[in-house]
């Protein structure tokens, strides 16, 4: 049972592999089992902040994770952003995007999880981040743009990440993690239609 199944779960994980194209790159981040703590998520071997791709994976999870504890969540979050940390505002936000049941939204990011099986993922829990002809527009400026698809979402969303010139590493800029909670298609079992 993992993360979804039961939410009370330990961690181990492991990286996927990249597909590129002429104009942009993809990266498969997979996880055995979602982090539930700041401390989980540390002990993951791509938690040093190098790779911006398993930065905004790990971003996925923390945002999941604020489902069932706020509190670690929180930590979690303030750690993939760095030098800056989530404001008051920023967790109002997250809190109403969670409100009236819509906890699906980010669990909408894993491989299998679709409007018809509720966004019950698939496991090994695995996140695509890819780039666009544009997500470099700001790289000399240590900025990427990355995207994240969404099994509710007639196109990607975007991330914005901000690299630490002095260290290398890569955070979660700003409040460019609002975009991944934005509306996606309801769940078959909120769907009067369905």
């Amino acid at each position: 049972m993992g993360f979804f199944d039961d939410l009370k779960k330990t961690v181990s994980n492991a990286f996927g592999g990249t597909n590129t194209s002429a104009n942009n790159a993809s990266y498969d981040i997979a996880f055995a089992d979602i982090p539930t703590s700041l401390e989980a998520m540390k002990a993951l071997q791509y938690a040093d902040m190098q790779s911006p791709y398993a930065v905004a994976a790990l971003c996925v999870c923390a945002l999941n994770v604020f489902v069932t504890d706020q509190d670690a969540a929180v930590a979690m979050m303030n750690y993939l952003k760095g030098p800056d940390s989530l404001t008051p505002s920023d967790i109002a936000f997250i809190r109403d995007r969670f409100r009236d049941n819509n906890t699906y939204k980010v669990r909408s990011y894993f491989h299998g999880a679709t409007p018809e099986n509720n966004y019950m993922p698939s496991s090994p829990y695995t996140i695509t981040v890819s780039e666009n002809p544009y997500s470099r527009a700001n790289f000399a400026d240590g900025y990427l743009v990355v995207y994240l698809k969404s099994g509710g979402a007639d196109s990607p969303r975007p991330l914005t990440l901000r690299q630490k010139k002095s260290t290398g590493e890569w955070f979660v800029f700003s409040d460019s993690f609002r975009g991944l909670l934005a509306d996606i298609r309801i769940p078959a079992e909120q769907n009067p239609w369905a």
